[in-house]
C-alpha cells in the first residue's frame, strides 16, 4: 500500500468559497496527469515526495485524532505535505502557523512529553524593525531572543489544546503581536497521502464569531464536517484565516493565550459521554487545565497495566521507556476494550494484522491489549461473502476507515478483508493469550468465532483444495499481495517475475499450522475433543506437506511462497524466518534457515533484511524487498528463541538497540533501509516510515522476551525463564510486576560471567519463578 508518489490536494471545486492557505504556504499545483496515475501498480500507497527525515515532525494522538507537527509545532502545507490534524480519517486542520512581531520565531528547542502527552516547543524573536512609536519618525530595532514563547500542545477528546505563553525578557516594555493562521481543507485521509480524487464536496463560508472561527465541508456522502478554533483572550483581529494577539509586555511579564481546535464540535453523538458538558463548553484556559490532568491521567493509568523493565543501561531504559509510551499512546479504548492502532500517520485506525502482531509482542507485558484485540476483531469478523471488501464467513479483519472516500466506497477500505495471514493470527493469538492468561471465561466467549476462523481457513483459505492457503483480491481494485509484505512487487520468482495468483506464502503455512494446533488446544480446554482431534490430525498433514512443497534444498531455506501454478518462488526472504514462530519446521532444517538468515546477505548489522543481498529484486531503499523492517526481526528472534538460538536472538537485539540509538526520541521506525552498516554512521532512514508505528513500539520488549525465554504458566502460577541469556549491552536488568495467575513477582536480572543469575526481589500471592538452562 506504500509505493507511489504523493501529490498535493486538488482545488475544490468551489474555491471562491475556500479561503486562501496560510501565509507562505502556496496554493496546490495541478494533479498530475490520470494516466501516470493509473500506469503506477497499487493506487493506495504512500507518496515519497514530502521527506519527513528531513524537515522533522512531532505526532501526537489520542483516540481517533491524531496530529503531525512540524519542531516548532506549525502545520506545514504544500505540494508533497501531509502534516495536519486528522480526525476519522479526515484532515480537519491543513496549516497552522505562528507568527510573532510579523515574524517567523526563532526555534529554541522542541520537546515531546516522554509520555507523549504534551509536546513543547520555545521560541524566540528574531531581531526585528518595529514601526516607529507614537510621536516618532525612527523604526525600532527589537533585538534577538528578548520575548520568549513557550508553546505546549496535547491532544484530547476530539480536541487540540494550545497555551501559549509569552515572557519579556528585555528591560523595557515592548510591544508584541502574535499572529495564528490557520486553514482547513477537510481531505480525505488517502487523498492527502497521495489517492487521486475528481470530485470533492463543499468547502461553506467560515462564520466568524468574536472569540471564535467554525469552519465546515459538506462531503459527498452528506455528512458535515466541522472544526472550531476558540481563543481566549478575545483576539484583537479575527478572521476566517487568522486570530491576531496586540499585547504590550512590561519587563519580566508573562501573558497566556490560549486555543482549542475542536473537530465535529457540535455533534453531540460524538462527544464522549463520560466528559461533562460543562467541560466541552467551558473557556479554553478551563479546558487547558482540565484536559491535560485527564489526559495525563489516562495515559499512566493505562501503561499502569504493563509490567516494567528497568536495566543498568540507561539509554536502553529510554528507549524502552519510549516503547512503552508510544504503544500506550497508539492504543485507542474501544468498547471491547485497549487497541492499538497501527501507527501514525497513515494507519491510525483499527488494522487487523498489526493488531494482532503487536499484541502477541506486548502479551507477556500487558494481557488486556490481547483481550481488547480479539473482542475487537470477533465483533468486525466476516459474516457474507462481499467480494468489494475480499469478505468471506469467518475471515477477520485487515483495515477499517471512516473518511469520505471509504463511506463512498473510492477506496475499498471501509471495512476491508483483504488480509491472508490476520484469520490464522486470530485463532494463534486466542491460542496465546489463553496460555498466558488461564482465562478460559474469554475464550469460551470468542470460540464461535475461532470456529468460524478454522472454516474460513479450510472452506475459504485453501481455494484449489490442496492444503495450502492461498490469496487472490476478489475486488480489482484491492491489493494484489495480502501477506505483510503488501506492496505489489513483494512476491517474486527467481528472475524477478512477478508471481501470479493465487499465491500460498510460506508464513501463512506457518501460521494455519500453529492456528490448528491452538484452536484444538482451547477445544479440548472446552470439552470439544473430537474437533482437537481432527484439528491436530490437520495440522500434522500439514507440516508434512509444506515441508514437500516448499523447501528448497538448494537455497537451504523455505520459498517465499507458491504460485497460482503450484510452481516454488525460488527467493531468499525472512518470510522464512516467520516459520520457526511455530513448529512446523524440523530442528535440522531450523539450523539452516538461521545460518543464511544471520549470513552478510541477509543481516546488514542492523537486523534482518526483507530480501538478501543477490535476489533479483533486492534494492536496500525498496519498501518490502530489502529494507529491515523491526517487527519483522522481532518475530523472528521470537522464532530463534523457539528452537533454542537465544545467542542469535540476542545479536538481533543487539542490533536493533543500536538502530534506536541513532532515531529521533529514540524510537524504532516502520523500516528503515537495509544498507550495511558503516563504522560511526547510522541506519539510513526511509523517507516516509511511519513513527510511531505499534508493531515497531513493541519491538524491544519482544527482542526481551526472545532473550529471556519468558513464558507463563497460569496452572502451577509460575513464570518460567528458559535458557536465559543478555545482550552484550546489558549486565544487569530488572523486571518489576511480572503476572499470572493471580500473582505478581519482579526479578532481578544480572550476567554472571556466561551465566545468567535471576533473584526474586518481591512477591504477591504463590507465584513461583522457575529457570531452566
Amino acid at each position: 500500500m506504500r509505493e507511489k508518489r504523493s501529490r498535493p490536494l486538488d482545488n475544490h471545486p468551489d474555491a471562491s468559497a475556500t479561503p486562501s492557505p496560510v501565509s507562505g504556504t502556496g496554493p496546490a499545483p495541478a494533479d498530475p496527469s490520470a494516466a501516470a496515475i493509473q500506469s503506477v501498480p497499487n493506487a493506495y500507497v504512500v507518496g515519497a515526495t514530502a521527506q519527513i527525515s528531513e524537515r522533522g515532525q512531532h505526532t501526537l494522538k489520542h483516540g481517533d485524532l491524531f496530529g503531525v507537527f512540524d519542531h516548532s509545532g506549525n502545520i506545514l502545507f504544500g505540494p508533497g505535505i501531509a502534516d495536519g490534524l486528522y480526525y476519522l480519517d479526515t484532515r480537519h486542520l491543513s496549516a497552522l502557523s505562528l507568527s510573532l512581531c510579523g515574524a517567523r520565531p526563532i526555534l529554541l528547542s522542541s520537546t515531546l512529553r516522554e509520555n507523549n502527552a504534551t509536546l513543547s516547543c520555545d521560541l524566540t524573536n528574531p531581531e526585528l524593525q518595529l514601526a516607529p512609536r507614537a510621536g516618532c519618525t525612527e523604526c525600532e530595532t527589537l533585538s534577538h531572543d528578548l520575548i520568549h514563547v513557550r508553546r505546549t500542545r496535547f491532544l484530547w477528546n476530539r480536541a487540540c489544546h494550545e497555551r501559549l505563553l509569552l515572557r519579556n525578557f528585555d528591560v523595557e516594555t515592548r510591544d508584541a503581536n502574535i499572529e495564528i493562521e490557520f486553514f482547513a481543507d477537510f481531505a480525505d485521509l488517502f487523498e492527502a497521502r497521495g489517492t487521486p480524487r475528481a470530485k470533492h464536496g463543499t468547502l461553506s463560508p467560515a462564520r466568524v464569531d468574536e472569540d471564535s472561527v467554525l469552519l465546515c465541508y459538506t462531503g459527498l456522502d452528506d455528512r458535515v464536517r466541522r472544526t472550531r478554533l476558540r481563543f481566549e483572550p478575545r483576539p484583537d483581529r479575527l478572521t476566517a484565516t487568522s486570530a491576531r494577539f496586540d499585547l504590550s509586555l512590561k519587563p519580566g511579564e508573562r501573558r497566556l493565550v490560549h486555543v482549542v481546535i475542536e473537530c465535529d464540535p457540535d455533534l453531540d453523538e460524538a462527544r464522549d459521554p463520560a466528559v461533562p458538558h460543562s467541560v466541552h463548553a467551558a473557556r479554553p484556559a478551563e479546558q487547558f487545565l482540565f484536559s491535560m490532568v485527564e489526559a495525563r491521567r489516562a495515559l499512566r493509568i493505562s501503561s499502569a497495566r504493563a509490567a516494567a523493565i528497568a536495566t543498568s543501561n540507561e539509554i536502553f531504559n529510554e528507549a524502552i521507556r519510549r516503547c512503552i509510551s508510544d504503544i500506550y499512546m497508539l492504543v485507542t479504548d474501544k468498547p471491547t476494550g485497549p487497541y492499538p492502532y497501527a501507527g501514525v500517520p497513515w494507519y491510525s485506525t483499527a488494522f487487523g494484522r498489526d493488531a494482532l502482531i503487536t499484541a502477541m509482542q506486548m502479551l507477556w507485558l500487558d494481557p488486556a491489549i490481547a483481550s481488547g484485540v480479539l473482542a475487537f476483531l470477533a465483533e468486525n469478523q466476516a459474516k457474507v461473502v462481499d467480494h468489494v471488501a475480499d469478505a468471506e464467513p469467518g475471515k477477520i479483519l485487515h483495515e477499517t476507515r471512516r473518511g469520505e472516500m471509504a463511506e463512498l466506497g473510492e477506496v475499498p477500505f471501509r471495512h476491508y478483508y483483504g488480509s491472508v495471514d490476520s484469520t490464522p493470527l486470530f485463532v494463534m493469538l486466542a491460542g496465546q493469550y489463553l496460555e498466558r492468561t488461564g482465562d478460559v471465561a474469554t475464550i469460551a466467549v470468542l470460540w464461535p468465532n475461532i470456529e468460524r476462523a478454522i472454516d474460513w481457513i479450510d472452506q475459504y483459505g485453501d481455494r484449489d483444495g490442496d492444503g495450502f492457503v492461498e490469496y487472490g483480491r476478489r475486488n480489482e481494485n484491492g491489493l494484489a499481495n495480502q501477506g505483510w509484505k503488501d506492496s505489489f512487487d513483494s512476491v517474486f520468482h527467481a528472475d524477478g517475475t512477478l508471481a501470479e495468483g493465487p499465491i500460498a506464502l510460506c508464513e501463512v503455512q506457518a501460521y494455519v499450522y500453529e492456528a490448528k494446533l491452538s484452536a484444538a488446544a482451547i477445544g479440548r480446554r472446552l470439552g470439544h475433543t473430537a474437533l482437537a482431534l481432527r484439528l491436530e490430525t490437520e495440522a500434522a498433514a500439514l507440516r508434512v506437506a509444506f515441508n514437500v512443497k516448499f523447501w528448497l534444498e538448494d537455497l537451504g531455506t523455505y520459498a517465499i511462497a507458491l504460485d497460482g501454478r503450484k510452481q516454488p518462488c525460488r527467493v531468499r526472504s525472512s518470510n522464512a524466518g516467520h516459520t520457526l514462530l511455530s513448529g512446523i519446521v524440523p530442528p535440522e532444517r531450523a539450523a539452516r534457515i538461521v545460518s543464511g538468515l544471520m549470513s552478510r546477505t541477509f543481516f546488514s548489522g542492523w537486523g534482518i533484511r526483507t530480501i538478501p543481498v543477490g535476489e533479483a529484486r533486492f534494492n536496500p531503499m525498496a519498501y518490502h524487498n530489502g529494507s529491515v523492517w523491526p517487527h519483522d526481526n522481532a518475530l523472528i528472534a521470537l522464532g530463534l528463541a523457539r528452537y533454542g538460538y537465544k545467542d542469535e536472538a540476542a545479536r538481533l537485539f543487539g542490533a536493533l538497540f543500536d538502530a534506536a540509538l541513532y532515531a529521533d526520541l529514540r524510537r524504532l521506525p516502520e523500516l528503515f533501509c537495509g544498507f550495511a552498516r558503516q563504522r560511526g554512521e547510522g541506519p539510513v532512514r526511509y523517507p516516509v516510515a511511519c513513527s510511531p508505528q505499534a508493531w515497531a513500539a513493541a519491538t524491544l520488549p519482544s527482542l526481551a522476551q526472545a532473550c529471556l525465554g519468558l513464558r507463563f504458566d497460569p496452572a502451577t502460577v509460575t513464570v518460567h525463564f528458559d535458557t536465559p541469556r543478555l545482550p552484550p549491552f546489558l549486565d544487569q536488568l530488572t523486571l518489576y510486576n511480572l503476572s499470572v495467575g493471580g500473582g505478581r513477582v519482579s526479578v532481578h536480572v544480572s550476567r554472571l560471567g556466561g551465566e545468567v543469575a535471576i533473584n526474586v526481589l518481591e512477591r504477591e500471592g504463590a507465584i513461583k519463578v522457575q529457570i531452566t538452562s
